[in-house]
């Protein structure tokens, strides 16, 4: 089974699999207490002045509901919404025919929209203040410029890269909203509701045992419930306990950490050949065979989180939890290497 197993969730059946068990109100989405509050608040104020809700940011890792959260905002305010992402919008052409089929109040999603097109962002500016959107026809001596009247409408930009934002496009948001990562119990809950939805017989203590290996990602878990289903389905008549959970799991070499095979290569490399760091991410990705944006994106911020590397101007270094985490001393590398 592949190491990347747990990071690989979005091809199609995996879409799919996430999409039917999406909430679709404010009240079945679980955990994010803070970021639901306002935005619920965000909501019943703009209904309350038959107004269009404000432009949104929503920002933080992959596969924390985002999305959920933009179709959820679309279903309370009672109006449609359109999907798209940042990459995808290629010419400021492609950004008007979206616009302009736009009805009052409808929301436009747009994902990872840090990696949009500097020349279209900037036609996003005066769309998003004034609701018009100046195109340019022909070049040259024949160039015009052609005014498009918009409708009213609220736009969703979803990032997991805040930081790549331009202070333009962010000043232009009337709310902004960070998604941190999951705590294990309302990882267990979520485990325990996409259960329902899909009939599986889990206990709480399974779904306890497969959140606490989901990397605080709902995205994940319901990805583990999908394989842990499978096993309990060959295996063991279908039911799911923290035993069946444990073995399911340690197939795809994930352990009770959550760390699957990745992680663990990553630590042990830094510990073993580089003295527990400092390292740079460009010597570390060529010595674990992984590309540095996908160290850097998918599997840092996990081990950064739960205390296992840091960060220092100088690169990467291993903690000492790291070191406990494989039953060594900080400096005994060395010695067991000799």
């Amino acid at each position: 089974m592949s190491d990347r197993f747990i990071t690989d969730t979005l091809n199609q059946a995996d879409t799919e699999f996430e999409v039917s068990l999406r909430p679709a109100r404010f009240e079945d989405y679980i955990g994010q207490t803070k970021v639901k509050e306002r935005l619920e608040l965000f909501v019943e104020a703009a209904k309350g002045r038959r107004d269009v809700l404000d432009h949104v940011l929503l920002s933080g890792p992959p596969g924390l509901g985002k999305t959920t959260l933009a179709y959820i905002l679309a279903s309370a305010m009672g109006v449609n919404i359109k999907v798209t992402s940042g990459p995808v919008i290629d010419k400021p052409g492609d950004l008007a025919g979206l616009l302009t089929n736009m009805e009052r109040g409808d929301i436009l999603f747009i994902d990872e929209i840090h990696r949009m097109q500097r020349a279209v962002e900037e036609y996003l500016y005066s769309a998003m203040e004034d609701f018009v959107i100046d195109i340019m026809i022909d070049q040259g001596p024949n160039a015009r410029s052609v005014r498009l009247n918009l409708e009213p409408f609220t736009l969703i930009g979803a990032t997991t890269r805040s930081g790549l934002l331009t202070a333009p496009l962010r000043s232009r948001f009337g709310l902004t909203n960070r998604l941190d990562y999951y705590e294990a119990e309302d990882l267990q809950a979520i485990i325990l509701r996409s259960a329902r939805i899909l009939n599986v017989d889990i206990t709480e203590d399974g779904a306890r045992e497969i959140g606490g290996r989901a990397r605080g990602t709902p995205r994940i878990a319901n990805s583990l419930l999908r394989w842990v289903r499978d096993y309990a389905q060959v295996k063991t008549g279908n039911r799911i306990d923290p035993e069946v959970a444990d073995k399911a799991l340690s197939m795809l070499d994930i352990d009770a950490d959550g760390l699957d095979e990745m992680d663990k290569r990553m630590l042990l490399t830094m510990i073993e050949k580089f003295s527990g760091g400092p390292v740079g991410i460009g010597s570390l990705a060529v010595s674990v065979g992984e590309e540095a944006g996908t160290l850097e994106e998918v599997y840092e911020p996990y081990l950064i989180q739960e205390g296992y590397l840091k960060r220092t101007p100088q690169g990467r270094v291993v903690t000492e939890r790291a070191y406990r985490k494989f039953g060594l001393r900080p400096g005994s590398e060395q010695r067991d290497l000799l």
